[in-house]
């Protein structure tokens, strides 16, 4: 079964110490809550291991990236092997900032997913569009043309639930704009039928997410979407007031006794 997730991709923000007060906040508020979304944080990487040991065990941890190769004479790497000997349960793969800043190609992706796998994690592969792609009416293709390279084409029905799809339109990361609650679940649809015809009733049990300028006033009619089962979140998981109103928007609450 498929789960409903909030990850928050901090990027590279916060010092040390506004790390720990932020996961400080965040356990405090989850204290004592039956929460139904998997709730995910992906600090600096620097940060990851001690952050760990101070995480209540709702709240799983995750890496922003991981190296393509495996051990070996790669200065300035860390695999996904190493991730995972931390205490890392999840890696997010193929952001669009990798893709454009670092000249990460659909292979360079895929090749981090196989990694992450390998290591027995979850990948968390993001995949969109520029703003002159949708324009031009591509948006469709493009996103299949990143599901099948990295997913799709290398990934069996085995081993495809720990693969989780984060739709982010490039034009709406860190710009303030956002899709509409249609234009969301339009893509996530397509994602979704993209699954199906590679793994059939398999497809039904993969997370598929939404992120782009994700915050606490639009998160609730986005998630609506029937193929909508979460979102991969930037700025605003940076606050814990505005995080925890997202994943609020994204679940159903009771208070434990």
């Amino acid at each position: 079964m498929k789960r409903r997730i909030i990850a928050g991709n901090w990027k590279s923000n916060t010092t040390w110490t506004e790390a720990k007060q932020l996961v400080e906040e965040l356990s405090r508020m989850t204290t004592g809550q039956d929460i139904n979304t998997r709730v995910v944080i992906a600090p600096p990487t620097p940060y990851l291991a001690a952050i760990r040991s101070g995480l209540p065990p709702m709240i799983a941890l995750a890496a922003q990236n991981c190296s393509a190769n495996d051990t070996g004479a790669f200065t300035g790497e860390y695999t996904a092997g190493m991730l995972a000997s931390v205490g890392v349960k999840y890696v997010i793969v193929g952001h669009s900032e990798r893709r454009a800043m670092y000249n990460e190609t659909d292979e360079v992706v895929a090749q981090k997913v196989r990694q992450v796998l390998d290591a027995g994690l979850y990948a968390i592969l993001c995949v969109g569009e520029s703003l002159e792609e949708r324009e031009s009416g591509r948006h469709f293709d493009v996103v299949k043309t990143q599901i099948e390279a990295a997913f799709t084409a290398q990934i069996g029905k085995e081993e495809a639930n720990h693969v989780v799809v984060a739709y982010e339109p490039v034009w709406a990361i860190g710009t303030g704009k956002t899709a509409s609650d249609e234009q969301a679940q339009e893509m996530h649809a397509h994602i979704r039928s993209l699954l199906d015809e590679a793994y059939g009733e398999v497809a039904s049990d993969i997370s598929i997410l939404y992120g782009g300028s994700v915050k606490p006033g639009n998160a609730a009619g986005i998630f609506q979407g029937e193929d909508v089962d979460g979102g991969l979140i930037g700025g605003a998981s940076l606050k814990a007031e505005d995080f925890m109103a997202i994943i609020e928007a994204n679940s159903e609450w009771t208070t434990a006794s």
